[in-house]
């Protein structure tokens, strides 16, 4: 048997999605809350999300199709993107199942609402981080869209900051997205400071 599977992406070709969806990981989830042109609010997990800049400090996710988020940022220009945790698991599933336009995802899922300070979508209350955030902009790839937002505003409970006043990891707790119907949360964590170049010539590796 090869010791590689080898796979011409043009003749996977849709097909690609779940190799990305299990190899790309973990992720890092997006847990847009939003509001309809009609007023319900919505609130979704997304799994492909990153930072997208830091001045203006920028955040983006990614609808993979249409979904009600993604009309919801085309008619309102706004999102709050939540920091799920682990015992929020079950609540952020429940907010993937795909209830009609017309039933707010807060109710469905049992979840308790936070007034944004600047934006109109609702935060979830529970959530130890969220970014208010206005689109920016977006990008489309094939039957996904790209979605860019500008922090606007930032919320934190005390309760997860470090001595530095920044969110420690093991406190917030995040859930993490995997391949298939698999969730995780953070295992070992490791610090270790980044080498600078001066001091790389004169000898200095990273131990291991």
């Amino acid at each position: 048997m090869p010791e590689r599977l080898e796979l011409s992406a043009a003749d996977v070709g849709r097909d690609m999605y779940p190799w990305l969806n299990c190899s790309i990981i973990p992720r890092a989830i997006a847990w847009v809350s939003t509001i309809s042109a009609d007023g319900v609010d919505n609130v979704a997990p997304h799994s492909f999300t990153t930072v997208a800049g830091t001045d203006p400090a920028t955040l983006c996710f990614t609808s993979v199709g249409a979904k009600d988020t993604l009309a919801n940022v085309r008619a309102t220009g706004e999102f709050v993107l939540n920091v799920g945790t682990w015992h929020q698991l079950h609540g952020m599933n429940d907010t993937a199942t795909d209830f009609p336009g017309a039933l707010s995802e807060f109710d469905a899922a049992g979840l308790e609402r936070e007034p944004s300070t600047v934006v109109a979508p609702p935060r979830v209350r529970d959530a130890p981080v969220a970014f208010e955030c206005r689109v920016s902009g977006e990008h489309v790839v094939g039957t996904c869209v790209m979605v860019f937002g500008e922090v606007v505003h930032l919320a934190a409970h005390t309760s997860v900051l470090a001595e530095d006043g920044r969110p420690d990891a093991r406190l917030v707790d995040p859930l993490a997205r995997l391949g298939r119907n698999e969730w995780s949360r953070l295992g070992e964590l490791v610090a270790i400071d980044r080498i600078r170049y001066e001091d790389w010539t004169d000898g200095r590796r990273s131990a291991g």
